[in-house]
């Protein structure tokens, strides 16, 4: 079943005039799963895990056009995953739905410096951490998917998120994507930042996946990209077993 990133980019594609020619990429035909070329395709692998938290990418306009987009690997892992095309002068509808619906908490993520003092935390309460016994809500972490000048304008000139808290990660790493250089270490891919959101929603098995899955796809798409075969005895794809393995013996 396609999941929001899809459907998305499904749109989009209905909305083009002629069609898009990712910068560098390759001009094969694509699998519908995962956007490889088939000889690649890694929805063999594709993972899903349960989680209470929820992922609300507000998305670039080409954004889920680019083959190297890594909000579709979110999608893949996180079933609650939705997915808004950003615009500046209209907002979807079912967007303000999601933003007002009362099992989630909505958690705007960016760099607390751009934000007023009192919007900016550091941490995402616990289910257990709510007043008088009650659950708290679910977490939903509200990303924008786009370059980094563009995710500035976007939070700049989004007032209907003017009421949220931001959430400030404060990475001890540096970004381990290499399908599109920025010339930062400490500027991070989509999927890097919702695997440190997991994190602090203490959903390690999710954060632990998304940081095998990312491996996966990178290794998939620049062997695409040279016109090298797929180890799929590699590293990449053992850590992304041995992250499997471990979910399952937990559960």
């Amino acid at each position: 079943m396609p999941h929001a990133v899809s459907l998305l980019r499904a749109a989009r594609l209905a909305r083009s005039t002629k069609p898009f020619l990712a910068r560098g990429g390759f001009k094969r035909e694509r699998c519908a799963g995962c956007r490889l070329v088939p000889s690649h395709c890694m929805c063999a692998v594709r993972p899903s895990v349960p989680t209470r938290a929820g992922v609300c990418l507000l998305m670039a306009d080409i954004e889920p056009l680019k083959p190297t987009n890594t909000g579709w690997l979110v999608a893949d892992v996180v079933a609650d995953t939705f997915a808004f095309g950003w615009a500046r002068t209209e907002t979807d509808p079912a967007l303000l739905a999601l933003l007002s619906d009362p099992q989630w908490q909505p958690y705007v993520v960016f760099p607390g410096q751009y934000a007023a003092p009192e919007r900016v935390v550091m941490s995402v309460p616990a289910s257990s951490d709510a007043a008088g016994g009650d659950v708290a809500r679910r977490p939903l972490f509200i990303l924008f998917d786009a370059t980094w000048a563009e995710a500035r304008k976007m939070f700049r000139r989004s007032p209907y998120l003017d009421r949220l808290p931001v959430l400030s990660l404060q990475p001890e790493q540096v970004t381990q994507y290499r399908l599109r250089n920025s010339g930062r270490d400490d500027h991070f891919c989509t999927s890097e930042v919702a695997a440190m959101c997991m994190s602090l929603a203490g959903e390690q098995a999710v954060e632990q996946t998304l940081e095998a899955y990312l491996a996966v796809f990178t290794h998939h798409y620049l062997r695409a990209k040279n016109q090298q075969p797929v180890a799929w005895d590699g590293a990449a794809h053992q850590r992304l077993r041995e992250v499997s393995a471990l979910r399952e013996q937990v559960a």
